[in-house]
């Protein structure tokens, strides 16, 4: 009871504190606003490609260089003021309260975070653009609960702990989505780009390493006793090991049962390109069946036990 009482207590302070300073923030006054958002967005998951059945699939090819390379801005932006930010506000990377006052420091820190929470319901974007150019496959599981958890759960973030450890999660995922920003900029000006974008994968592993950073630092913060809200640190520790299975998965389905596809179809070339490339080995599929059947015609000997 002695426990359940201070945890009860150490909520109400959290929330009466940080509530004063952000309450007057765009989004900030009311959840419903956050998860009206978020509804809309899964209407839209629902109403879109019913709506786009039928119809031509958008090219949107100068929309999403601009919408692409803005992301890159806007979190490259993130990632400067949170560093710079804590840096100036000499924030320990082990562990770190959250300063309520008005120091400028702190409230530079508090806004950065807004602005990463922002940019979380922005890129509710990646969906509506895949749904408008007809790229349903790439709407998976993770896709979408990745994208609607972070804007939903973020607001929690910043409506009670604006700061303190929170700074170091939006600081390390604002610099990787600098690159996956880069990335898809780079791959929306078409085939000539696309060529020599052979490190997407590394994207991936770079965002599974994230995970376990985040999962490490969090478990030392709950070692040494950081004063940061414990419910929070274990919720994190949850929500980062959904990732990593989920990004796991992503990742052997994408990358490492490749090679044996080409293995099985190696007269044919074109499979291989599309396995290099990644997202155009879908676009392939087709050209690589007639190469394959060549392949067993000159081989007639051979062709059952192919």
């Amino acid at each position: 009871r002695r426990r359940l009482r201070g945890l009860y207590i150490q909520c109400w302070f959290y929330y009466k504190t940080e509530q004063t300073r952000v309450e007057k923030w765009p989004l900030m006054d009311s959840p419903l606003p956050t998860l009206a958002i978020s509804s809309s967005y899964l209407l839209f998951l629902w109403l879109g490609p019913k709506y786009m059945q039928g119809r031509e699939p958008l090219q949107l090819r100068k929309t999403l260089i601009l919408y692409n390379f803005s992301m890159l801005v806007l979190n490259f932006f993130i990632f400067k003021e949170l560093f710079l930010a804590a840096r100036a506000a000499n924030y320990s990377y082990i562990c770190q309260p959250v300063d309520y006052s008005d120091d400028p420091n702190e409230v530079r820190v508090a806004a950065a975070l807004w602005w990463y929470f922002i940019s979380k319901g922005v890129e509710y974007l990646d969906t509506v653009f895949f749904i408008l150019r007809k790229k349903f496959s790439q709407i998976s599981f993770l896709h979408v609960y990745h994208h609607c958890t972070m804007f939903t759960l973020w607001w929690i973030g910043i409506k009670w702990v604006a700061g303190g450890q929170s700074f170091f999660g939006a600081h390390m995922n604002a610099a990787i989505h600098v690159l996956m920003y880069l990335y898809y900029g780079l791959a929306a000006f078409g085939p000539k780009i696309q060529k020599y974008l052979w490190w997407k994968k590394y994207l991936t592993i770079i965002q599974m390493i994230q995970f376990h950073v985040t999962i490490g630092h969090t478990a030392l913060s709950l070692y040494s006793d950081c004063p940061f809200p414990k419910w929070m640190h274990w919720c994190l520790i949850g929500y980062a090991l959904t990732f990593i299975i989920l990004f796991g998965n992503f990742y052997y389905q994408t990358y490492r049962r490749q090679p044996r596809r080409e293995t099985t179809a190696k007269p044919g070339k074109a499979l291989h390109n599309g396995a290099a490339n990644g997202a155009l080995s879908s676009s392939n599929g087709k050209t690589d069946e007639k190469p394959a059947e060549s392949g067993r015609r000159k081989r007639k000997g051979r062709a059952k036990r192919d």
